[in-house]
């Protein structure tokens, strides 16, 4: 007796609004090769207005277009998705009325140094953990493809950026250390300009994440007013320690070190791979036939992120450390 044939994946059309650097370099290429079969980019455009019939937009570079797309298509958004809980929960309820997928652009998630550290630490490799320290360091903030009329790139500016490199950078190490870690119990931070002054948003910001029993802390630091670029992450533990400097990833355990180089998969030509991890859980979750069960975890996944910002710049604010409800 023949085998049925399995059915043929179901084939998306979809539009990306808004073409900007990366869209370019990595967005388009990770759509259109690895994922190719599944997903016909009908549509590149500078507005929502000049999208024609598809059924999900795959990169929306702008949160405020977001509550007019989230009741009529499946969508990926840029970060940062939302700046506030309320917002989140916005988002939320649009998506769940309306039956439709709504996804945060969180693709540092499939950086393969960090899925590297994510497995060592899963398996123990060094140890409970007690210390973790992210640093990211750039000279200004990226110009992206439109700067103001003063040459203030669009990140530096509060209404466009409407935060600056805590809501740029910060936004895709906290998802990163809730991931690994949870919500922290509370958060100190600090916010200022040391280098660039026309900016209206703040180039550098420090935060201090605190876990109950005060038995785990976790450091952040980022700038715009570095002399070169460079990132930075390193975990201490009871039987070793873990660290990424550049495109060198260093796991220290008893007195030996073992060295990973991932230089070549850092560069920006090797984004959109990163991007087709991203975007091939985007497919997956529209193939499944309850779309609001399938953009539970991506609510969620926003509405935390966008509650520890709000936090961190309450705190940075008032100069007080910010209690996080729910954090651990």
């Amino acid at each position: 007796m023949a085998t049925p044939a399995s059915p043929e994946p179901k084939r998306y059309r979809g539009a990306v609004i808004g073409a900007g650097g990366i869209a370019r370099q990595s967005h388009l290429p990770a759509l259109r090769g690895a994922l190719g079969a599944r997903v016909e980019v009908v549509a590149v455009v500078d507005s929502a207005a000049n999208v024609p019939p598809v059924d999900g937009i795959p990169l929306l570079p702008h949160r405020d277009r977001l509550r007019d797309l989230a009741p009529v298509y499946h969508v990926v958004c840029e970060k940062p998705v939302a700046l506030t809980r309320a917002e989140a929960g916005r988002i939320a309820a649009a998506a769940r009325a309306s039956g439709r997928v709504v996804m945060p652009c969180h693709q540092y998630r499939y950086n393969p140094v960090w899925v590297r550290v994510k497995e060592w630490l899963a398996a123990g490799a060094i140890g409970p953990w007690h210390l973790a320290e992210f640093s990211v360091y750039r000279v200004a903030a990226d110009p992206g493809r439109e700067a103001g009329g003063d040459g203030t790139p669009w990140r530096g500016t509060s209404a466009a950026g409407r935060g600056g490199v805590l809501l740029d950078h910060g936004t895709h190490l906290v998802y990163q250390l809730l991931d690994i870690a949870g919500l922290p119990s509370a958060v100190g931070a600090w916010t200022g300009r040391l280098r660039h002054t026309g900016y209206e948003v703040e180039d550098t910001a420090s935060l201090r994440f605190e876990y109950s029993g005060g038995a785990r802390l976790v450091t952040m630091f980022f700038t715009w007013a570095a002399r070169t670029r460079e990132n930075r992450i390193r975990f201490v533990g009871e039987g070793g320690s873990i660290e990424w400097a550049g495109g060198e990833l260093r796991l220290e355990r008893a007195g030996r070190v073992e060295r990973h180089d991932f230089s070549a998969e850092l560069e920006k030509t090797a984004y959109q791979r990163w991007f087709a991890c991203l975007f091939e859980a985007f497919v997956a979750a529209l193939d499944r036939a309850d779309a609001i069960a399938a953009t539970g975890p991506f609510v969620e996944d926003i509405r935390r992120v966008a509650g520890v910002v709000e936090d961190a710049y309450a705190a940075a604010r008032t100069g007080r450390t910010v209690a996080i409800p729910g954090g651990v």
